[in-house]
C-alpha cells in the first residue's frame, strides 16, 4: 500500500497502462488531478478549448492504435467536449476522459454547485462505451485499469471517469496500479466459417468491405482477397487496410463499377454503409449472398446477413482463408482485368470534380505513403474519400459517420504528437477551421507541425449548394465573411502562404512539409466554383 491523492492514484492506474501524454485543459475541479499530472511527469499538452482536447486524444487513438487521454472540467467542459467522445464511439476509439464532479457533499443534491449536472455519469453513459465514478482514492487503479479493459475488449470505444473535487486531493492508502487483461474475444465458429467458405465457393464475383473493425487484419483480408480475386473496398474508416496501390485495393468509386455484377459480399468489421441497400450505394444486385464478421453481435441483427460470423476480424479472416483454401476455389476469367478496368474508368471519371481532384493529386504525389491525412467536412474532404489514394491503414482519418464539422485540425494535432516523425496533413474548409482556429495556439505553444490547408470558398460549401438547388436558390446563413487566413495564422506565430490555383500548390506544400513547425495553406476557392463530389458518393442507380 502507497499513501496517494485521489488525483495521484489516477495518475498511477494511467502510468501503469503505459500512458505519457495527456490532452487536458484544468480547472478547478481538476486542479488536484492536473497537479499529480506534473508530479508524474507525464506530457501535459493544453488547449484553448475542450473539444479540440478531446479530438487531439482521438487523433491520437487513431492513428497510432494505442488509447488517447483526455481531461476537462465537469458539466460544460464534458459537454463541450462529448462531439470527440461521440466521434471515439461511432469510430470504435480507445479515447478515455477524466474528469471531475462536484464534492461529495454536494453529490445528487442540485444545490447549483460550480458546473453541476443533474446526473453527468448517466449522460456519459449514453455516447461512451463504459463510464464509471471513484468515490475514495483507494478504489481508483481498479477502476481506471476496468476502463482500460473496457476500451480495448471486444468493439473498442471511449471510456471515462469520474471524481469528486474533494477526492482528488483525498490521501488513502492505495493498493498498486494493476493491468487487466482485455476480455477475451469470441472465437469463430467452425460451422459458421464452413458455411461461409461454401457460399465463397460458389460465387463467381466476390467483393470484400473492410472498416475500422479490420484495421488489424490486413494481411489476413488480403490473402484472402488474393485468393478469390475480390475487390477490397472501403468508405472511410478503413481505408488503407489493403492499399490502393495494389489493384485488388479500391476505392468506392471504382468498385461501384463492379457491384452490378457482384454475387457476394463480405463485410469484415464495418457496418457496411456502401452496400447496405438504400444507405449509399441505392441497391443491391439480384440474388446477392452476403457474409460478415464482426467482433460485435449486436451488428448481426442490425444487418442481417447469409453467414454471421461473430469474431475478431483478424481471427475470423485467418480461419476463412484457411477454409476458402481447404474447399478449392475457381477464379472467374478475366476478374483481375474487370477490376483493372473499373479503376482506370472510375480515375478517368473522378478526374471532372474540379478543382479539388488537382489538389488532391498534388498532395498524393508529394506525401510520402506513411503520412496522415485528416478530413474535414468540405468539398475537397468529400472528394478525398474516393479521390485520395490511400497506402497504410490509419493514415487517412475522418469523424467516421458523426461528421463533426470542425473536427479535422484537432484531430490533426493529436495525430501528430502521436506520429513527431510522420507528415500529418489537415484538410479544413474555412468554415470548419474556424471551429478550432483558437488551436493554431496550441501548435505553436507545444511545436505541433501540422500542416493545415483551409480551402476557402467564402461559404458553408455543401450547404450552400444544396440550398440553391433544392430551394428555389434561397441562401440562408451559408455565406461566410473570413478573415485573411495568412494574417490570421502569422499573428498566432505560424507560417503561412497563399494559393489561389492548384500550380501553385505543390511548391507550397512541399515548402509548408519542410518547415517543420505548424503551417496554415490558405487555398482561395471562388464561391460555387466547385464541382460537387456527392455523385461517387450517393451515386445513381444504373
Amino acid at each position: 500500500m502507497t499513501s496517494l491523492t485521489g488525483g495521484e492514484a489516477i495518475v498511477s492506474g494511467l502510468v501503469a497502462h503505459g500512458v505519457d501524454t495527456v490532452f487536458g485543459l484544468p480547472g478547478a475541479q481538476v486542479y488536484g488531478l492536473f497537479d499529480a499530472f506534473h508530479q508524474a511527469q507525464l506530457k501535459v499538452i493544453g488547449a484553448r478549448h475542450e473539444q479540440a482536447c478531446g479530438y487531439m486524444a482521438f487523433g491520437y487513438a487513431r492513428s497510432s492504435g494505442r488509447p488517447g487521454v483526455f481531461s476537462v472540467v465537469p458539466g460544460p467542459g464534458v459537454l463541450n467536449a462529448s462531439a470527440a467522445l461521440l466521434t471515439a464511439f461511432g469510430c470504435n476509439e480507445p479515447v478515455l476522459c477524466v474528469t471531475g464532479q462536484v464534492p461529495t457533499s454536494f453529490l445528487g443534491k442540485g444545490r447549483g454547485h460550480l458546473h453541476e449536472m443533474p446526473d453527468q455519469l448517466a449522460t456519459l453513459r449514453t455516447y461512451v462505451k463504459w463510464a464509471e465514478r471513484i468515490e475514495y482514492p483507494g478504489n481508483a487503479p481498479t477502476i481506471v485499469a476496468r476502463a482500460f479493459q473496457e476500451m480495448m475488449s471486444g468493439r473498442r470505444g471511449p471510456a471515462s471517469v469520474e471524481m469528486p473535487w474533494d477526492v482528488f486531493t483525498q490521501r488513502a492508502d492505495t493498493a498498486t496500479a494493476q493491468v487487466l487483461e482485455p476480455m477475451p474475444a469470441p472465437q469463430p465458429d467452425p460451422d459458421l466459417i464452413k458455411q461461409a467458405a461454401a457460399l465463397i465457393k460458389a460465387s463467381k464475383a466476390p467483393m470484400i468491405f473492410v472498416g475500422s473493425g479490420a484495421i488489424e487484419a490486413g494481411e489476413e483480408i488480403l490473402e484472402l482477397a488474393e485468393m478469390i480475386d475480390a475487390p477490397v473496398v472501403a468508405f472511410r474508416s478503413g481505408r488503407g487496410i489493403v492499399s490502393n496501390a495494389h489493384e485488388l485495393g479500391l476505392t468506392m468509386a471504382a468498385a461501384y463499377k463492379l457491384w452490378p455484377t457482384t454475387d457476394l459480399m463480405i463485410a469484415i468489421g464495418t457496418r457496411a454503409e456502401l452496400p447496405a441497400s438504400g444507405f449509399r450505394w441505392p441497391y443491391q444486385p439480384s440474388g446477392l449472398k452476403s457474409i460478415r464478421i464482426d467482433i460485435d453481435p449486436a451488428e448481426m441483427r442490425r444487418l442481417v446477413v447469409d453467414s454471421a460470423i461473430v469474431a475478431d476480424a483478424k481471427a475470423g479472416t485467418a480461419d476463412l482463408a484457411a477454409a476458402v483454401k481447404k474447399a478449392g476455389y475457381a477464379k472467374s476469367r478475366g476478374r483481375r482485368e474487370d477490376i483493372r478496368e473499373a479503376t482506370a474508368s472510375a480515375q478517368a471519371e473522378i478526374q471532372r470534380i474540379q478543382p479539388q481532384m488537382a489538389y488532391l493529386k498534388i498532395l498524393r504525389e508529394v506525401l510520402p505513403a506513411n503520412a496522415i491525412v485528416t478530413d474535414e467536412l468540405s468539398q475537397v474532404g468529400f472528394a478525398s474519400w474516393y479521390g485520395f489514394p490511400v497506402y497504410q491503414p490509419r493514415t487517412f482519418i475522418t469523424s467516421g459517420y458523426q461528421g463533426t464539422l470542425g473536427s479535422g485540425f484537432p484531430t490533426a494535432l493529436g495525430a501528430k504528437v502521436a506520429n513527431p516523425d510522420k507528415p500529418v496533413v489537415a484538410i479544413t474548409g474555412d468554415g470548419g477551421f474556424m471551429f478550432g482556429v483558437q488551436e493554431l495556439a496550441t501548435a505553436v505553444q507545444f511545436n505541433i507541425g501540422v500542416v493545415t490547408l483551409v480551402f476557402n470558398n467564402n461559404a458553408y460549401g455543401n450547404v450552400r449548394r444544396d440550398q440553391r438547388q433544392h430551394f428555389d436558390g434561397r441562401v440562408v446563413a451559408s455565406d461566410l465573411v473570413n478573415p485573411d487566413f495568412v494574417k490570421l495564422a502569422e499573428s498566432f506565430g505560424v507560417a503561412a502562404s497563399r494559393v489561389t490555383a492548384p500550380e501553385q500548390f505543390k511548391s507550397a506544400l512541399e515548402k509548408a512539409l519542410g518547415h517543420g513547425g505548424p503551417v496554415v495553406i490558405s487555398v482561395e476557392v471562388p464561391r460555387d466554383s466547385e464541382v460537387s463530389p456527392w455523385a461517387f458518393i450517393h451515386p445513381p442507380k444504373p
